[in-house]
């Protein structure tokens, strides 16, 4: 079987190729050339810069938008004022919310209670203490109340959330049951029965009782979200490192964990201080009536309610409009913070 030739011998092989070569090549080369030429002209100063603005912290982002937000601002006007009377409302107060001013106007058949008067716009209660009085130094007590029963609940519920969050396992189960067993009773009931628990009640029942409704709440949210800090890049990282567990969860965990807890304590803030006012209206909170708070001003008048409303629409109004603030402003931050909820 004979095979083909080649017409072209290797010499004319090398020769085809070095033309085409030079041909396909010539012009490239030119190019190529002039293209050099031409980013040698150019100047450094020509090709521009890059801008030296720092990148912007998520709080800091939040606070952008939150300072055009109405609600935020209505609800932190409103939280604002409020803090700023329970601090100087001693001093604020026309009289003493303890002393009984109008005593010689309370008649049980005929003016039980006295009316606003010159001096008195807001009158008085059954005992002739002044109702504005009892109001403005009540503000103080229900901030008490409420401020201490979420840093109570806040510190329950880091606690369990980080040993949860942190190890995992047999420890998360054991602590995620509890917490479920807390979430599966209604809030108001289980806090009337802590609160019932104690032979005396006082303001620090109400302490107690509301704090550990709330522990659970800031457990599961603080747990969820140190599980999702678990698998993130930087702390899968830390562990390859050999970092050890203390550090990992303390200064990376921890802190990138902690944002949406405190969002969720200015809501529960608001609930702190409707729990606490419900308590009081039920009779378990502080007897000591000579230190007035809101709910309790609530509890006092409902035996004259039909006759006398107005005894419970100053604390009641109180109550919500101070709720309503706390709420306004929890809600703009859970807002501003969540990129899912971002407007």
């Amino acid at each position: 079987m004979n095979r083909p030739t080649n017409p072209l011998s290797p010499k004319a092989k090398k020769e085809r190729i070095d033309s085409l070569a030079s041909s396909a090549g010539g012009p490239r080369a030119d190019a190529d050339t002039a293209t050099d030429i031409a980013v040698r002209d150019v100047q450094v100063s020509d090709a521009g810069s890059v801008g030296e603005d720092e990148g912007v912290s998520l709080w800091r982002s939040a606070w952008h938008r939150l300072r055009r937000n109405v609600i935020f601002l209505i609800g932190a006007a409103i939280v604002v004022a409020f803090l700023v009377l329970s601090i100087i409302a001693p001093w604020i107060a026309p009289h003493d919310p303890s002393a009984r001013l109008l005593i010689g106007e309370v008649s049980r058949q005929a003016n039980p209670v006295p009316l606003p008067q010159p001096g008195f716009p807001l009158g008085a209660d059954d005992r002739g203490r002044d109702v504005l009085s009892r109001l403005i130094v009540g503000s103080r007590q229900t901030l008490m109340v409420g401020v201490l029963a979420t840093l109570g609940g806040l510190v329950g519920g880091v606690t369990l959330g980080t040993l949860a969050g942190a190890f995992g396992g047999w420890v998360d189960a054991a602590v995620m049951r509890v917490v479920d067993v807390l979430l599966s009773i209604p809030s108001l009931l289980m806090a009337f029965t802590i609160a019932a628990m104690f032979a005396r009640p006082s303001q620090w029942t109400l302490i107690t009782a509301i704090a550990i409704v709330q522990i659970p709440i800031f457990a599961r949210l603080l747990r969820g979200s140190m599980l999702a800090q678990r698998r993130s890049d930087h702390v899968v990282a830390a562990t390859a490192l050999g970092v050890k567990k203390a550090p990992i969860v303390f200064r990376h965990m921890l802190p990138n964990s902690i944002g949406p807890v405190i969002v969720q304590a200015t809501l529960v803030l608001a609930t702190a201080i409707i729990d606490a006012a419900a308590l009081s209206f039920l009779g378990l909170g502080n007897p000591d009536d000579r230190m007035p708070e809101w709910g309790q001003m609530l509890g006092q008048s409902q035996q004259y309610f039909n006759t006398f409303p107005h005894l419970a629409y100053y604390p009641a109004l109180c109550i919500i409009v101070v709720a309503l603030g706390f709420t306004l402003v929890g809600e703009s931050l859970r807002e501003a913070l969540d990129p899912k909820s971002r407007r």
